[in-house]
């Protein structure tokens, strides 16, 4: 069996798509009625679990899971030991700096820097020679720069909508992220024909789907 971890919400429901369309499908595990949280479909071989997004890396990481699908933001971040197979194609969006409209940056002092993304946003403004002050947060980033906590954020931008509503603008591009599968690395010594067929499968599904 191949354990698959997947991630809560819509990415995980449209990523479950794919699979299924690769001919990986475990229709028990997206009929929302069941409490459990292991499914499996012995026929294709697939057991898959549902986990928080930022949680599929570690069990993947861990051996828990063989692969798993998880944002390029949560692998930039945190830079888990795992191997990165594919792009998907999608959950596509931005990592951005986005400040209030006018903003102009002072030089002379730290730039202070709310974010979800410490590494990320560091990683970022090293690069620039900039120093900064990092303020972590765990939601609502947008709030920072309205209230003088920060001068700017580094959060995900999709739309812009949530920004433009609260008078924030984006200022900066960071990284393109999108959906990723990735396998453990020992997994993926020990099973790699299994692993690389799903993989193949995966990659027609969404060339066909115009993602690649």
């Amino acid at each position: 069996m191949i354990n698959i971890a997947m991630p809560k919400g819509r990415l995980g429901e449209t990523a479950y798509e794919l699979f299924a369309a690769a001919g990986r499908s475990c229709p028990e595990a997206v009929e929302g009625s069941s409490r459990k949280l292991v499914f499996e479909n012995t026929a294709c071989g697939v057991r898959y679990f549902w986990v928080k997004p930022s949680d599929v890396a570690i069990y993947v990481e861990r051996g828990a899971a063989d692969l798993g699908v998880v944002g390029k933001d949560i692998l930039l971040e945190a830079q888990p030991a795992v191997y990165e197979l594919m792009d998907l194609g999608i959950g596509r969006c931005v990592v951005a700096v986005a400040a209030p409209r006018g903003f102009r940056d002072d030089m002379g002092r730290s730039l202070k820097v709310a974010t979800k993304f410490p590494n990320i946003a560091r990683e970022y403004y090293l690069r620039q020679s900039r120093q900064i002050t990092i303020i972590k947060l765990n939601g609502s980033i947008e709030l920072a720069p309205i209230l003088g906590l920060s001068d700017v954020i580094v959060d995900l931008v999709e739309t812009g909508k949530t920004l433009r509503e609260n008078d924030l603008e984006v200022i900066g591009q960071v990284a393109d992220i999108s959906a990723r599968l990735i396998a453990n690395e020992v997994s993926f010594r020990f099973k790699r024909g299994e692993l690389e067929d799903v993989c193949g499968a995966l990659a027609s599904v969404v060339r066909e789907r115009g993602g690649l």
